[in-house]
């Protein structure tokens, strides 16, 4: 994984498989955050699209991993930190 050693660091303090961070790059909205950042998060149609491809069943396993995100840099594509959103992202 292209990770700078900070997003390592809170994959791992945040409890973020890497599963999860492969699928925000494959199934992920994205979005520039206007400081010279991707920011990748699961939406309602991302989701949907990975349950026709894995089946309910295995995606209501890992529903607690749905609020993840990470922001990624726009100038060389290493994750720069991964989180849980508490809040609705807004977007507009």
């Amino acid at each position: 994984m292209n990770m700078t050693s900070h997003a390592a660091i809170r994959s791992q303090q945040r409890g973020i498989p890497p599963l999860i961070d492969q699928w925000l790059d494959q199934y992920g909205e994205e979005e520039y955050d206007g400081y010279g950042g991707i920011r990748r998060y699961f939406s309602r149609a991302s989701i949907r699209k990975m349950e026709k491809e894995f089946g309910r069943e295995i995606l209501s396993k890992l529903a607690e991993y749905f609020s993840s995100y990470k922001v990624a840099s726009s100038y060389d594509g290493r994750t720069i930190t991964v989180g849980h959103r508490t809040k609705r992202i807004k977007r507009g």
